[in-house]
């Protein structure tokens, strides 16, 4: 995708070959910043400190972190060091853990000295094949949208074109390029199909409303940002055609666990008959849980998340202000489950699929 009319990839190898560069998505969409990562113990703060974010995107920097992890300790007990510390960043994202396993199975029988090169090889692998996925995400979802679009007699944008509620960010800020949620969007955008995106702020980070809309605004895609609790008035008003949200861990029964928000939309779209579509890459689907409410992990993070906000003053400046009294508490659970029952369907990168382990299992039959 572009800034400025510049192509970007989330996350790339630098051109010294040795460190990787990412986008410090903390700082949008006031400031772009590219942070050049050297050390392990970068890639481990990068991750938990949400520089970057979103399933596949950690899970292609945890793959990154295992190869600086090599450039500076490559033998057993330097793997397995790395492994644990890369594995505790962030609980709920299960690409994290498929990626370590991944390179974990790859590195062990090699040599020490054959490590680090072989771990930035595999490395990029992930990270092209996410591209790829996410692509083919977007070819099979931009069809939902199209036959939205015919079945409301193909309006132009000024007569409604075709609207799409999303959750949270599951663009290319939250993948190596493309996304999920947002590939769908952004190749019926590009194919002439007139589509507006309702953006929900998604508190508390607000990964939405500075996030989602600087995104689609950079590829010229129309959205408007709405308070997270907006979404059901517009839905009993006739005012979203479909919502496509996407994940961060997928029980093999086809449950959703997605950034806190969105069962509560899956919620309103079921009451109003809108059709809710999740954005599915086949590494979030965990095949060992099948009860995505009991068994999948909820991340609970800093209170302060809650209680600060970040924004732009009046002269520019960016700065940090409470929005609660003195001795406030909060809880800040980052991710909720969305039962499989509420899912209309799941767009993978081989197809779109009933919200269930026998269709999941027959569109990857060598995973299940």
């Amino acid at each position: 995708m572009k800034v400025n009319g510049i192509p970007y990839r989330t996350i790339w190898l630098s051109s010294d070959n040795r460190a990787v560069e990412i986008i410090d998505q903390r700082k949008l969409p006031h400031e772009f910043v590219v942070v050049r990562l050297q050390t392990l113990a970068e890639a481990c703060t990068a991750i938990r400190e949400m520089w970057v974010r979103g399933a596949p995107l950690i899970g292609a920097t945890a793959a990154y972190g295992m190869a600086l992890a090599m450039h500076g300790d490559a033998s057993d007990a330097g793997l397995e060091n790395a492994y644990a510390r890369l594995y505790e960043t962030r609980p709920t994202a299960v690409n994290l853990r498929w990626a370590l396993d991944d390179l974990k199975q790859l590195l062990t029988p090699l040599a020490a000295d054959q490590r680090r090169d072989a771990a930035y090889r595999r490395a990029q692998e992930i990270a092209d094949e996410d591209v790829a996925i996410c692509s083919h995400i977007g070819d099979y979802g931009k069809q939902l949208i199209e036959a939205a679009w015919v079945l409301k007699g193909k309006p132009s944008l000024v007569d409604g074109g075709v609207n799409v509620l999303t959750h949270c960010n599951a663009g290319w800020l939250a993948t190596v390029d493309w996304g999920t949620a947002l590939a769908p969007i952004y190749k019926a955008h590009d194919a002439g199909i007139p589509v507006h995106v309702w953006v929900d702020e998604t508190r508390p980070r607000n990964q939405g409303a500075s996030l989602t809309a600087w995104e689609l605004a950079q590829h010229g895609v129309p959205n408007t940002v709405i308070v997270d609790n907006a979404g059901g008035h517009l839905m009993q008003h006739g005012m979203v055609d479909l919502c496509i949200v996407g994940t961060d861990r997928t029980a093999a029964s086809g449950d959703v666990c997605n950034k806190i928000g969105t069962y509560l939309k899956a919620l309103a779209a079921h009451d109003n008959n809108v059709p809710f579509y999740v954005g599915l890459p086949s590494p979030t689907i965990d095949w060992t849980i099948d009860d995505g409410v009991r068994d999948i992990p909820i991340e609970q993070r800093d209170p302060e998340e809650v209680t600060v906000m970040s924004g732009r003053a009046a002269d520019g400046t960016v700065t940090d202000v409470s929005i609660v009294p003195d001795g406030a508490k909060a809880a800040n659970y980052a991710f909720d489950v969305t039962p499989r029952k509420y899912i209309t369907g799941l767009i993978t990168e081989r197809g779109v699929s009933i919200a269930s382990r026998a269709s999941l299992s027959a569109l990857f039959p060598e995973k299940a």
